[in-house]
This record gives C-alpha cells, structure tokens and sequence, in this order.
C-alpha cells in the first residue's frame, strides 16, 4: 500500500509518496519539491496570499499531483500549513484547490501542524535512542517547537516565524548584505515572541540541551557543509554544531543575493530568506541552551504519511 502526502508549505510545495517498510516503518518510494514560495506576503499587517503566488502554488500542486499518480498511491492528502492558514485568502485559495484537484485540502491548526511533525519523527530510525529532547521546524511561515520527555511529546507549539515572514518584517533590503541592523531586527522579534506575554513555549530541559531540527533551511546546511568539502547532501554527518551556523551566517550575510545564489548547495530560490532563517536558528539555539542540532528528514510529511498508513491497515 502505498499513500501520498502533498505539503503545501509557505516557501515550498512537497511530495511524499511512502509505504510501510517491512520492518513496520515508513519508506520513502519518491520525494520531489516545488519552490512556490506561496507565503509571500505574508509580513504584512494583514497577511494575505498574492495572486501571481496562488497560481504558481496551484500549478505546483498540479504537478505534484500528476507525478503522485504515477506511483498509483492507495491515498492522498493535500495538506496547508501556516500561509494558508494565516491569510486571510487561504480559505478561498484551499477551495480553489479543491475545485481543481477534486480533493480535499486540509488546513492544518498550529498545534496539530506541530504534533504531526512529532508523530513523523517518531518514524526516524536514527532517533530511536533519543528519550528528552527539543524538536524545532523552521518552515517559511511559522516555526514549530516541541518537547519530548520519555519520547512524549509534552509542549507543542506554531510560532509566527518563518523565514518567508521575518525577511519580509525584517530585513531592509533583501538584495543586499544582510546588516547588523536586519540581525539585531530579527533576533529582537524571536526574543520577544518567546518572552510572551505569555510565554508559549518553555526551555526546560539541562543545558546543553538535545535538539533535533527538521525543515529546509537545516538540509540547506548540511548540503552547503557537504559542499565545502567536495561532498553530497547523503554522505553529510547528521549533526551540526552551533559554531557551523554562526560561521556559516558570517559568511553568507556579507554577500549580495546575487552572490549568495552562487553558492553551492544553496538553493537560489532560498538565498534571499536564508540569513534570517539562520538568524532565527541561532537565537533558538540561544534561548534554549543548545550547542548542537540533530537533523532529520522525517518532519510533517511522514506525520501525514504515517496517519493514512494506519489508517489503511
């Protein structure tokens, strides 16, 4: 049996078509991704989904659809994460979805976008020793927090900031070197969204604290450390230290967009967002006590993955 799960993201449209190992896991039979970049607009006032961005994330969906369909998947489900959710379009954006694909779009809440995640996790062989811990997905929208205590997760939280959304608050010019100005605007709204009032997500775990990070802009890392020394995204480490990250930010908010689209392993269509996604990282990293992060591909595409396999047994 196998299902497909199309992720309709703020900065990308993703498909996952999985199966059930047969060691009772989830294995991946494709993966393919579509840079829509949907969420744009959402940083203002009053977020709402552009027209030439509705067209090109309903076009991706098409597309991922056709290819979902050639796997001939026993299920499928389109599912809309924090731009759909927060504009004030999304509705009438999901049901033209639904009028084009004959399929419902289910918009996910928050704390469900967040407990899917940590239902996928569980999925990842890798963290299978892994008891306490942090989860965080940084999306272009919102950013998902979690706590896992004895492997249950006991906080579950979607935050306002995606890097879609902070480089539209927060960064002057986009095109140009991201500014100690844009770092210090940045880390300033992360900071005051975790401090509340009321605080929605608590660091409670022993510095140095374990975290896991799933989402875009970790895979973007590792591929562009892979890329320093002449390796793949498959042959990187899994895990990457605090240190990498501030070097790498170093390095890539001197350069003009132009040049950070010319670096390897960075996706040009995420180069303009990628020094406050990294921004925002950082200071998670900071507030939380965290000296290094874990990364895993098993994030809210394997949450949806795993409920219709359950579902279908």
């Amino acid at each position: 049996m196998r299902v497909a799960v199309i992720d309709i993201g703020s900065n990308t449209i993703k498909l996952l078509v999985a199966a059930r190992s047969s060691g009772g896991g989830i294995e991946t039979v494709r993966y393919a991704v579509e840079e829509a970049r949907l969420g744009r607009g959402l940083g203002g006032a009053r977020p709402a989904l552009r027209a030439d961005s509705m067209d090109r994330g309903a076009a991706a969906v098409a597309a991922l659809l056709a290819l979902a369909h050639t796997d001939a998947p026993a299920a499928i489900a389109l599912v809309a994460t924090s731009a759909v959710r927060d504009a004030a379009n999304g509705p009438a954006f999901a049901a033209r979805l639904q009028r084009e694909t004959r399929l419902p779009v289910r918009i996910l809440t928050g704390t469900e976008e967040a407990d899917l995640i940590g239902r996928g996790l569980a999925a990842d062989p890798a963290l299978a020793g892994a008891r306490d811990f942090y989860l965080f997905d940084l999306g272009g929208g919102s950013l998902e927090c979690l706590e896992f205590r004895d492997r249950r997760a006991v906080q579950a939280v979607s935050l306002p900031l995606g890097c879609v959304r902070l480089t539209e608050r927060c960064v002057a010019d986009p095109a140009a070197p991201f500014t100690a100005t844009d770092h210090a605007t940045v880390a300033g709204l992360v900071q005051q969204t975790f401090a509340g009032p009321p605080a929605p997500f608590r660091f409670t775990l022993p510095s140095p604290a374990t975290a896991v990070a799933t989402g875009g802009t970790v895979t973007t890392v590792r591929a562009m450390l892979a890329a320093q020394t002449g390796r793949s995204l498959d042959e990187s480490g899994t895990s990457v230290d605090v240190a990498e990250l501030k070097a790498l930010l170093a390095h890539t908010a001197a350069l003009s967009l132009a040049a950070r689209r010319e670096l390897p392993g960075l996706p040009a269509a995420r180069a303009d967002v990628f020094p406050a996604a990294l921004t925002t990282i950082l200071e998670v990293t900071r507030l939380a006590g965290i000296e290094r992060l874990t990364h895993s591909f098993y994030n809210l595409r394997y949450g949806i993955a795993e409920e219709l396999l359950s579902a279908g047994t």
